[in-house]
This record gives C-alpha cells, structure tokens and sequence, in this order.
C-alpha cells in the first residue's frame, strides 16, 4: 500500500496528459484536477516529453499542485522513443526528482524501478481478446509491461471486474490491487436544461426520438449486434419514428478488425433508419446522452465502461452487456 502523505512528492507519467480523445488522457486530466483535496500537502510532477504535452501544461496552469518537468524524447522511430520514454527517461526523472512515489496512469510502468512505483491498469485486453494480441512487437511490448506490472509496489485497477482480471492472468496477489472506479468524466457540470439539449439536436441534426450508440467501432464494441438488435426492434413492430443514432468517428475503412457500420446498416437494409452523426464534441455528450430514449451498448469486452455511467448520469436508460 502507498500512503500519500504532507509532502509527498509524487512523479506522474505525463504521456497521455492534455490528450482528451483518448481515455487514458481523460483519466490523468481529471484525476490531476483533484488530486490536491485528496492528498492535501503533496506535490505532484507531471513528466512530459520534450516536445509535446503543450495541452497539459495549459491544463496543469489550474492546477497549483502541479509542476510541469520536461523529460527528454530520443530521436527514434515513434514507437521506440515512447518505449524508450517509458522505460528510461521516465524512472531516471523520477530519480532524479527524489519522488516518493511515481504514478503510471496506464499500463506503461518501467521495468526499472528506483522509486516505489504505482501503475493503472484499465483492461487486459491484449491478453484476454486475440483479435487485440497484434503482432510481435505488440506482444513483447505486452510481455514487458506484464512482467513490470509485477513489479510495481501497487497496482490500481478501474473496476472489480478489471481487478479480477489482473489478479488472475498477472498472477498479482490481490492485497496489491486496488479497485478504485472512474466517476463520470461531467460529474462537475450541471445536466443540461432543454434550450442546451436543443442547441445539441440541431448542431448534429439529431432526429425528435432515438435510441444512442456512442463509442469507438473496433469489433469488440460489438456495433453489429447493435444494428440487427434494431432491425428487430422494427420487425417486430417497433416504432420507426424512434431511430438509432450511431455517433463517433468512423472508420476510414472496413476491415474485420475495424467493421465499417454503414455498409452494415445497408446489407441489414436500415437505410434511413440509422443516423451516423460523426464525431461529438465532450461538451455536447451529456445533452446528447439526455436526448436519447436508451443509450446502447453491448460491448464484449469493457475495463470500466466510461460511457455507461455518463449516460446514466444523465438519466438515460442503459442497455448493455454483462462484460
């Protein structure tokens, strides 16, 4: 166990810091924000690469607990400079710091370790789905992180679910994972009245009645299930005034790894049914989520499930999966 104390200083992993289309950014940044009323007293360095992070210092400038350190990058190819970074730069910078502690808050945490270390671990998805194993380099990569995962002091996973998963398949005895769940990423803002709900109807064109599908589109995510559960709710004799509004950035392409959901909506024959409204600014999804008559989402595989709680937060019926 870490026990953040008066005077603590804390190193943190600044890869994904600022970065708020990316979960694991959205997760340092809001936990950075309210770290201070957690650990009043303690000091917190944000390791950035030299050159990039220009968004988390802008963020960290609210933040008075927090201290910007520039980390140097090496010049290499992209992938093995972040590798590099991870597992050089940043356990030496956190030496050098003299850090009580330094957090990873993904699954990234050096092997070399000269300071207690502390790591986030959302999923094991590279592990548990053989569609996300990749290729060798991806494998290593997960082999090494693994292995330094082990290592680490302690280990914090996003649910109980995410926990059981790395006690069993990282073979890390449970006293050293800690289940602390995401709350919802608006938590802070108050749920948006009609005049918002409507400015958000019209930005994305959004249809009087519908239900939601809002997420990424890898195959996991499970989308075609999505688009022949709504042909059914039609065949059925369900009302086709109610649509189904699928919204994010599509795929550039159709592959089996990255299914295109409008060609699956037009071999299904929805044709005007399914609205894809492209991508939603984080501003607009609480209305949005408001908007909707049930939010759908029957993931196979989730660490947490972020969009399930914003959508309940804002008072939308949930269906989902039980994984």
């Amino acid at each position: 166990m870490v026990v953040l104390r008066a005077g603590c200083e804390v190193a943190v992993n600044g890869w994904f810091a600022g970065e708020t289309a990316s979960g694991s950014g959205q997760y340092v940044n809001h936990l950075l924000a309210h770290l201070a009323a957690a650990a009043p007293g303690a000091r917190f360095s944000l390791l950035l690469p030299a050159g990039r992070g220009q968004d988390a210092e802008a963020l960290a400038g609210g933040w008075p607990h927090v201290d910007c350190v520039r980390v140097p990058l090496p010049r290499l190819p992209r992938q093995v400079a972040k590798l590099w970074w991870e597992q050089v730069s940043v356990p030496q910078a956190a030496r050098r710091l003299a850090a009580d502690v330094l957090w990873v808050p993904y699954w990234a945490a050096p092997y070399w370790q000269p300071v207690p270390t502390v790591v986030t671990i959302h999923d094991l998805i590279p592990l548990l789905l053989p569609a996300y194993r990749g290729g060798l380099a991806l494998r290593a990569y997960t082999a090494l992180v693994s292995r330094s995962a082990r290592r680490a002091a302690a280990v914090i996973a996003v649910s109980e679910a995410a926990k059981r998963d790395i006690v069993s398949r990282l073979h890390i005895a449970p006293a050293r994972v800690t289940a602390v769940l995401h709350g919802p990423n608006q938590a802070e803002s108050a749920p948006p009245g009609l005049p918002q709900q409507e400015a958000v109807r019209r930005k994305y064109g959004l249809p009087p009645r519908f239900f939601l599908y809002l997420g990424g589109f890898d195959v996991r995510k499970n989308l075609r299930a999505t688009l022949q559960a709504y042909r059914r709710y039609l065949e059925e004799g369900g009302d086709p005034a109610v649509r189904l509004v699928v919204a994010g950035q599509l795929p550039a392409g159709d592959s089996p790894f990255f299914p295109d959901p409008r060609i699956i909506a037009a071999e299904l024959g929805l044709g005007a049914g399914v609205h894809f409204c492209g991508w939603v600014d984080e501003a607009d999804k609480p209305g949005l989520y408001a908007l909707a008559t049930a939010y759908i989402f029957p993931s196979l595989y989730e660490g947490f499930g972020m969009m399930v709680a914003e959508a309940m937060q804002a008072g939308t019926p949930v269906v989902t999966s039980a994984r």
